[in-house]
């Protein structure tokens, strides 16, 4: 898959209209995005992407005809000898539809209740050869799946933080799924303030995105349960 000259060529598949005018409205809105299809079930889906060839689809979980994995299974999977970017917006956050999303190929995994930003952000991450999953599973995922990091590391072995306090007091808000404006609320500084730390902790701990400040979190116990005094 290569990045694509001009703007981003998206289709949408999403079986509610009012998803789908505002997606269009949300992405249209950005220069470097274009929507090009729409679709309301899954088999239409299949059948636009296969014939408009978008650089990524958008698709819902659960659509009449052939559901969100299934589609991303058809179009993304393992077995496709030409792979389309497939990124899943739903307001299901179910593990089981993550992981089978995942692992059939899609390139991100966002809640529609997620926002605009976010959204946003997960097109162009997806474009960049990246991954973007909303914070909220982000952090259930690391929980299950990194249960050592509720035991602290010992002392003599931790290395100095690269972060400031004040950044490392983002690296934990990011950790726990929390988006800018909420970061902002929370440390009373502008949403565009917490975005800029954010930036800057991605560039010291070498993280790709959000989910990699995250990992990186729970990996050097910044985040996590409080350490036993």
């Amino acid at each position: 898959m290569t990045r694509p000259l001009g703007p981003t060529r998206i289709l949408i598949a999403d079986d509610q209209e009012d998803v789908r005018s505002g997606f269009r409205l949300i992405l249209g809105s950005q220069p470097d995005m274009t929507v090009v299809g729409e679709a309301a079930d899954g088999l239409t889906a299949v059948d636009l992407a296969r014939t408009l060839r978008p650089d990524l689809v958008l698709a819902d979980i659960r659509m009449p005809g052939l559901d969100g994995l299934e589609l991303t299974r058809r179009l993304a999977g393992p077995g496709v000898s030409d792979p389309m970017r497939v990124l899943v917006v739903t307001t299901f956050d179910h593990d089981d539809y993550v992981r089978t999303a995942l692992h059939d190929g899609a390139c991100g995994f966002l809640l529609k209740r997620s926002g605009p930003g976010l959204l946003i952000e997960g097109v162009r991450a997806a474009m960049a050869g990246d991954m973007l999953i909303s914070p909220q599973i982000t952090v259930r995922l690391l929980r299950s799946l990194a249960p050592a990091a509720a035991a602290p590391a010992p002392a003599a072995s931790a290395a100095p933080s690269p972060l400031t306090a004040r950044e490392q007091e983002i690296a934990r808000l990011v950790a726990e799924g929390l988006t800018n404006a909420e970061i902002g609320e929370r440390l009373f500084i502008t949403a565009g303030t917490a975005k800029t730390h954010i930036a800057n902790v991605q560039a010291k701990v070498k993280a790709r995105n959000r989910v990699g400040i995250a990992v990186w979190s729970w990996e050097t116990g910044l985040a996590g349960p409080a350490p036993r005094e």
